[in-house]
């Protein structure tokens, strides 16, 4: 069984209830156990600013499944529920990016592992370091990852 973690995004419709429909939807594949979940923080825009604020959440999940499987699997939620690729870093239903798959790192058409923006996204290192705040990324803890970048807008959300 390998450990990966995973983030979740929405910033379109009722946000958190989609991103706890796509857990669910991971949950329940015969393949994914979901180990561990953070709260739901509110985040500002990144990349494309003229948008909608977002609701991200990281999840750590154990699997047999390959890293491109489980890509695969998260990819295949987000068409359940709606996601069109239209705009680079514009609105969408629901998101879900691979960070990390154990120790692996790996480059390919399809993957990069750890995922290549992680470090740089207060976003995601936010809810990540709630529940891995020691994970290892290239060298560095998530913490130490996060100590580095401003997160001033980002506001863990009510239960």
């Amino acid at each position: 069984m390998a450990e990966a973690y995973i983030c979740l995004g929405s910033n379109l419709g009722d946000k958190r209830a989609t991103i706890a429909q796509a857990l669910d939807r991971l949950a329940r594949a015969a393949d994914i156990v979901v180990k561990a979940r953070s709260g739901d923080y509110r985040t500002p825009p990144w990349g494309k600013l003229d948008q909608d604020w977002f609701v991200n959440a990281c999840a750590c999940i154990e699997t047999p499944l390959t890293p491109e499987a489980l890509l695969a699997q998260c990819l295949d939620v987000e068409r359940q529920l709606g996601r069109e690729r239209r705009e680079r870093w514009g609105p969408r239903v629901i998101d879900i990016d691979l960070l990390t798959y154990d120790d692996r790192a790996m480059a390919t058409e399809s993957l990069t592992l750890p995922h290549p923006h992680l470090t740089q996204r207060a976003f995601v290192l936010v809810p990540l370091a709630e529940i891995a705040p020691t994970l290892e990324i290239n060298g560095r803890s998530v913490a130490d990852w996060l100590a580095a970048l401003d997160f001033a807008g980002i506001e863990r959300m009510a239960p």
